[in-house]
């Protein structure tokens, strides 16, 4: 297999674009307050966490999902994929991918379908968002 090549600046650079997204997303500026009630938490337990450690492996975990998006959109030659065409990359992966096997999960969880469309939702943006800056960052 081939590897295709790697834009390090701009995978750090779209995984920096979607943490931010998910710092405004679930914030109480949109669905901070929502999505605590759907997941079930009280301020108590989230003044509780470890908010390092949680911030910092949701961005690795950002880090590996937008360095394997680089790979999918940079399997092309770098001139037939544009900042557009990254963004549908990403926003497909993050429905068809992400999005569903979220609602999979949240079906046998017993989840509600607004948790399902909030954490979705995000998913699937923050993907679009990191692929616009990929497809345009070559």
């Amino acid at each position: 297999m081939i590897y295709p090549y790697i834009n390090v600046w701009a995978v750090l650079v779209s995984t920096v674009a979607f943490w931010a997204l998910g710092a405004l997303w679930y914030s109480p500026l949109l669905f901070s307050k929502r999505w605590q009630k759907e997941v079930g938490f009280k301020e108590e337990e989230i003044t509780k966490t470890n908010m390092a450690m949680v911030f910092g492996l949701s961005f690795l975990v950002m880090l590996l999902m937008t360095w394997a998006l680089n790979f999918v959109i940079n399997s092309h030659k770098a001139e037939e994929v544009s900042m557009l065409q990254g963004l549908q990359y990403g926003l497909f992966t993050g429905f068809f991918f992400s999005m569903l096997t979220m609602g999979i999960n949240y079906l046998y969880q017993r989840r509600s379908v607004v948790l399902w469309l909030i954490d979705g939702f995000y998913v699937m943006l923050g993907l679009g968002i990191a692929g616009m800056i990929l497809g345009a960052w070559r």
